[in-house]
């Protein structure tokens, strides 16, 4: 799915639950759920997020930045600070680095919970612990949305590399995939328009 569709159906669902659950619903929070619902795909060199960050968008620039920033990383970390976080975040770097697209960590539940875990740390560090739902919110409807793609992700990796898919999918770039979003944008436009008031209201 594109961009934008991952972002709405992550975004979409937080608000959803935040009036159903108990949830902070703050700009930061959202950010951070938009930025989870975003990140799974980071493994791809023309991904929205690798849209700003690489120069050129192809497997072997990403391949190479990635490992380059996770070694940088290590050794900046390893001469001046020692925390064993910065260590963690070089790790993932080199893994995204060395993954294709929907065929590595990103995708699975392995990968969610790492990446939330490193969040969550970050979070209560620093004292923006609100914005972890949201963020594990957006990154695990971003596992769901590409579950209803014909590829399907490899759930269970690096345990196990099969491709679990929903028994009814649909081929991304196909008119039915298009229509398949183009409704989910819509819908999500529609409901957000719709509870403008509760959303204000929440907002901190």
């Amino acid at each position: 799915m594109t961009g934008k569709t991952h972002a709405g159906i992550g975004v979409m669902a937080t608000i959803i639950l935040s009036e159903y659950f108990k949830m902070t619903l703050t700009t930061g929070a959202l950010v951070a759920c938009l930025v989870a619902s975003l990140l799974p795909d980071i493994d791809h060199p023309k991904s929205f997020i690798n849209q700003y960050i690489l120069p050129f968008k192809n497997k072997l620039t990403k391949t190479t930045f990635y490992i380059t920033l996770g070694i940088v990383v290590y050794l900046i970390n390893s001469f001046y600070f020692n925390y064993t976080y910065f260590n963690i975040i070089a790790f993932f770097a080199v893994l995204i680095g060395l993954s294709t697209h929907r065929n590595g960590i990103t995708h699975s539940l392995f990968g969610f919970i790492c990446f939330v875990s490193l969040f969550g740390y970050a979070a209560y560090k620093y004292k923006f612990q609100e914005c972890i739902i949201p963020f594990s919110i957006g990154y695990i409807m971003h596992l769901m949305a590409d579950m209803f793609t014909n590829k399907g992700i490899p759930l269970m990796y690096p345990f196990r590399k099969k491709s679990v898919k929903m028994p009814f999918t649909i081929k991304v770039g196909s008119w039915l995939g298009n229509m398949v979003e183009g409704l989910i944008i819509l819908s999500m436009l529609i409901y957000v328009a719709w509870r403008i008031p509760f959303i204000i209201s929440n907002l901190k």
